[in-house]
């Protein structure tokens, strides 16, 4: 098991059910950290918090069904994460959505009512609910998975750039608030963006042989450069984007 930055972390993640969660669950229990994912869906948590534990044995690996949509039940998630292991020492955001449309004028406005649910609205409860947490924490981490759409959004996807740009910006004030509570000898803290361009996992590439998926991301070199995030100072990654694709 690891011995580095993350050995006895208790790191939290949201979003564990997915692909990128599940890779996220097995690097970090590989490293060391203690870890408790969440999602909104029992089942497909539970088969990721089980592989992470059968694939290292020893690893302390839990799941919490979390409505996140709901601030007063992630703050009580926040809550029984420090209460049961004392401290929480990152937070990382892995909840997912995607709607788009052909052209701009076709654009559905519903789109945006669950994407700003999805994209948004969970990026500001668990930074709320965990950030003084963090704040407390000797290597606190909070990280947001985005996309290179935000910083330059195409005609069909109007409201997913839109969301991952508040969300991007949300997260932005979150490492000001870090910022400032480091003082003169700067940030314990931080809040930190990996941007890739999308995911791809090898369920993905079984259902497309062909597909080449250019300047993707695998969901586990994206879970490597989360586990990195703690690998460096606190004030190298507070407030950033990290590209793990090329910049628009």
């Amino acid at each position: 098991m690891g011995n580095g930055a993350l050995e006895g972390a208790v790191i939290a993640v949201a979003g564990a059910g997915g692909p990128a969660g599940r890779a996220a669950l097995l690097r970090l229990a590989e490293a060391g950290a203690i870890v408790v994912g969440s999602d909104n869906d029992p089942e497909r948590l539970a088969q990721a918090v089980d592989a992470a534990r059968y694939a290292h044995g020893g690893a302390t690996v839990t799941g919490d069904t979390v409505d996140l949509l709901s601030l007063d039940s992630t703050r009580d998630w926040a809550t029984r994460v420090e209460k049961e292991f004392g401290r929480v020492d990152g937070l990382v955001h892995l909840v997912g959505g995607w709607r788009g449309s052909e052209t701009f004028t076709k654009t559905n406005l519903d789109d945006w009512d669950l994407l700003e649910l999805l994209l948004v609205r969970t990026v500001q409860h668990t930074s709320l609910a965990f950030h003084e947490a963090l704040q407390r924490s000797d290597r606190g981490r909070y990280v947001l998975i985005s996309a290179s759409g935000a910083s330059r959004p195409t005609a069909g996807n109007a409201a997913y750039a839109a969301a991952k740009a508040a969300a991007e910006a949300w997260t932005l004030a979150m490492g000001d608030y870090f910022r400032k509570a480091g003082g003169e000898r700067g940030p314990t803290s931080a809040a930190a963006i990996l941007v890739v361009k999308a995911l791809v996992h090898d369920a993905m590439r079984a259902d497309r042989p062909n597909a080449k998926f250019a300047g993707f991301t695998d969901v586990k070199d994206l879970a490597e450069a989360i586990a990195g995030v703690w690998e460096k100072p606190a004030a190298e990654v507070n407030g950033n984007r990290l590209w793990l694709t090329e910049k628009p």
